[in-house]
């Protein structure tokens, strides 16, 4: 080789070795068999892993210290410091480059739609995170505006949402039940700032809180440690059967307000259970009024929806019916005084301005963490699901760590200024995008509008029956009520993802959000383990006149080597499924090496008795012919005595002392068990990793098919895993790196060509 040659020219050099003979050489010779043509298909040097190495001059890298590790990441310049800066305030890179012209209008009427509609869910999802309506305003204002220079997408809009909410209600009527009135936490915060509300509600609003500074602070760090991938064990199937137990919850708890009835509210295992009862318990007691106001804003929701959907290409923004019943619902109240005279529970005292930062309770963290890391991770999924899909959607892209940086930053510092804890909303982000959205500047504009609510019209809302909230947030359920149907499509897809949903969902329902979303977690975990531990094994055969290997049993056209067997495995070797590989190996080719060389023990000691009891006769007629032999001359000397014969010579004329040897058999030999099997092809194509079981079977195979003469080449290992075979101590002076194979290809030639010499060497 030139020492000037790149490593490109010589890939490209082994390459140009690869040929294929053409369909036209194979019609001259009728007479070739099928083994010449399976072994010549492909004309080309054969290339083990070290061969190749050779060939592309790959050394090995010296790996780096930790020292130099820490070196090479706490080095800064001034384009490293920008790169951070623009990842870390996404606004700073897009904004500068903002088309006013285009983008500007579509933004506004967004930014409007998705305010309108922002308003009465978060005054509704109030009521679920049982906190008194003004502060999901709060919620809908502060978090939303800050994601607005923190976050990297363009569509989705942040806010108060059901599922999270009714994770942050349970927590707070966990930790403050309706039966706790005044004792409750020594906290300044509740009697200073919160002095217009109940008490219950005040302790209430401080667990809140405190769950949202918690569950911010902990995606801040998973977002600075990169660790965004977490999203990944939430599977679509597992999510959708969450949120729809999320919203049987939801539909259960808004019960109550629809009719009127005072019940406690309860959270935990089983909780919706309990809630049911107590609403059937006091269903005599319905407020007719309050039924009545609820049924029609349900029925004008529901029509408002069905127009939207039904003439979305025709109507240049949706109808905000959301905002239209809230409205008629107010005026109704205020006309008809429906407080006093029906006793219609209504929103209530919604102060004006902004409340002054606080410090959330930080002496509630303890009891409420794991909850806070359910929300917080459940949150994230939420936001990044819908985030990726309008990215996809648009042809751009979002970074997932900072999405939860960006989230830990609205929850965190949303918290001081009495903000619960919030996520993206998909009816909210639908309405967003079709509306013409364009970027964040969206979001800012409808935290805008909620701002002018809370500053100088939020008190026009007092009048607002609950009963209109109820029903904002029945409806806005329809959407998690239509993923029932996934029953049906999971079914005929994938059955283990039938069981995913259905263990989220029953898990969700009976035992609660939090333990429902950790038991779901944790079953996903088990499917992937029962899946790596059962994977499927095929025993591969070439196509003819091709360097291309398939599973024998499913293709016809596929042809066997003589002599060889090709096992592949779709997963990766590692302890969970050693053993069922080992076994399946086994049961596959056919070949067990323990159970041979069990066979040749059990033959050689059968030969040894054989050999032994035919002695043994041996010895017993050598004895008899030898016994006969002494009587006949005994009683040929008595007989000559007696007839008085004297001896010629010293010896007796009449007698005949001769005896004939007896030889063992030379015929007999011994013929050891053997198989028709002279090499074993391991392809490592799927395999992604081996840990240091894995790699131990693999040694135990490769020399417990050595000791019944059975060579065994593993073929295609990636370069990853060659690495943790070394790192393993795999390799030694029995396992070396010529049993590599770049492909299945190059191990059927080297094993065909070691047959070979075999063969005449015999």
């Amino acid at each position: 080789m030139q020492p000037g040659f790149s490593v490109e020219t010589l890939e490209l050099f082994f390459l140009g070795f690869c040929s294929v003979r053409s369909t036209m050489e194979h019609a001259q010779e009728p007479e070739a068999s099928l083994e010449q043509t399976q072994r010549y298909c492909v004309e080309r040097p054969i290339y083990n892993q070290e061969l190749l190495q050779g060939w592309l001059h790959k050394r090995e890298r010296t790996p780096q210290t930790l020292r130099q590790k820490i070196a090479r990441s706490c080095r800064c310049s001034s384009k490293k410091a920008k790169s951070h800066l623009y990842s870390f305030l996404p606004i700073l890179k897009w904004l500068p480059r903002y088309p006013v012209k285009e983008y500007l209008l579509g933004d506004i009427i967004s930014g409007i739609s998705t305010g309108v509609m922002q308003l009465p869910q978060g005054l509704a999802y109030a009521l679920l995170a049982a906190v008194p309506p003004v502060f999901g305003l709060y919620s809908s204002f502060y978090p939303v505006f800050l994601y607005t220079f923190f976050g990297t997408s363009k569509h989705i809009s942040i806010g108060t949402f059901a599922v999270i909410s009714m994770m942050v209600g349970g927590v707070a009527v966990r930790q403050v039940p309706d039966e706790i009135i005044s004792v409750g936490y020594n906290s300044t915060n509740v009697t200073d700032s919160l002095e217009y509300y109940h008490p219950t509600e005040a302790k209430r609003v401080q667990v809140a809180v405190t769950l949202a500074f918690l569950s911010g602070i902990i995606q801040l760090c998973l977002g600075l440690l990169r660790f965004g991938f977490v999203a990944i064990y939430l599977t679509e199937p597992l999510v959708r059967g969450f949120t729809t137990a999320a919203a049987v919850h939801v539909f259960t708890s808004q019960l109550k307000y629809l009719l009127g009835i005072k019940t406690n509210r309860y959270s935990g295992p089983l909780s919706v259970v309990y809630s049911i009862g107590a609403v059937l318990s006091k269903i005599t007691t319905t407020n007719i009024a309050s039924l009545i106001v609820g049924l029609i804003c349900i029925v004008l929701l529901l029509i408002g929806k069905e127009i939207n959907v039904r003439f979305k290409k025709k109507l240049p923004v949706p109808i905000p019916m959301e905002i239209i019943v809230v409205i008629i619902g107010t005026g109704v109240s205020a006309g008809m005084n429906l407080n006093e005279s029906y006793r219609v529970d209504v929103v209530g005292n919604i102060p004006q301005g902004l409340r002054a930062p606080a410090v959330p309770e930080i002496q509630l963290i303890p009891e409420i963490f794991v909850d806070a890391i359910a929300i917080a991770i459940v949150g994230f999924s939420m936001a990044v699901s819908m985030a990726k899909i309008f990215a996809l959607k648009h042809g751009y892209t979002i970074d997932g760590n900072q999405e939860l940086i960006a989230l830990g930053i609205c929850n965190s510092v949303g918290s001081f200024f009495q903000s619960f804890s919030i996520t993206c909303s998909m009816s909210r982000s639908l309405v967003q995008e079709s509306t013409g959205g364009k970027t964040q500047i969206a979001g800012a504009l409808s935290s805008v509008m909620v701002l002018l609510v809370i500053v100088a019209i939020g008190y026009l809302f007092e009048p607002l029956p609950q009963t209109v909230l109820a029903a904002i947030v029945m409806v806005n359920l329809k959407g998690m009520f239509k993923q029932f149907g996934d029953v049906v499509h999971f079914w005929r897809t994938s059955k283990i993802e039938l069981a995913i949903w259905v263990v989220a969902f029953v898990a969700s329902l009976f035992l609660g959000l939090d333990y429902g979303l950790l038991t779901a977690v944790a079953f996903a975990m088990i499917t992937v383990i029962y899946r790596t531990q059962s994977p499927q094994y095929r025993i591969l055969g070439q196509i003819p006149d091709t360097d291309i290997y398939c599973d024998v049993e499913e293709y016809e056209e596929v042809k066997e080597y003589p002599g060889m067997k090709i096992f592949q495995a779709n997963a990766s070797l590692y302890f969970a499924n050693s053993e069922s590989y080992t076994s399946a190996l086994k049961k596959k080719t056919g070949v067990d090496p323990c159970a041979i060389l069990a066979a040749r023990r059990k033959a050689q000691k059968r030969h040894a008795r054989e050999i032994k009891a035919a002695n043994e006769l041996r010895k017993q007629a050598v004895l008899k012919l030898v016994n006969s032999l002494t009587n006949d001359v005994e009683a040929s000397v008595k007989h000559e005595i007696a007839n008085d014969e004297l001896p010629v010579n010293g010896k007796f004329a009449s007698v005949d002392t001769s005896v004939q040897d007896v030889s063992p058999d030379e015929h007999e030999h011994f013929v050891e068990p053997k198989t028709n099997i002279h090499s074993l092809i391991l392809d490592f194509t799927p395999v992604n990793f081996v840990d240091s079981v894995g790699a131990k079977t693999l040694k135990s195979i490769i020399k417990e098919y050595k000791e019944v003469g059975i060579c065994v080449c593993i073929a295609s290992c990636s370069g990853p895993v060659m690495n943790e075979l070394t790192r393993l101590n795999f390799f030694d002076n029995t396992v070396t790196r010529e049993l590599l194979f770049h492909s299945i290809h190059d191990a059927v030639l080297a094993c065909q060509v070691k047959d070979g010499s075999a063969s005449q060497t015999d």
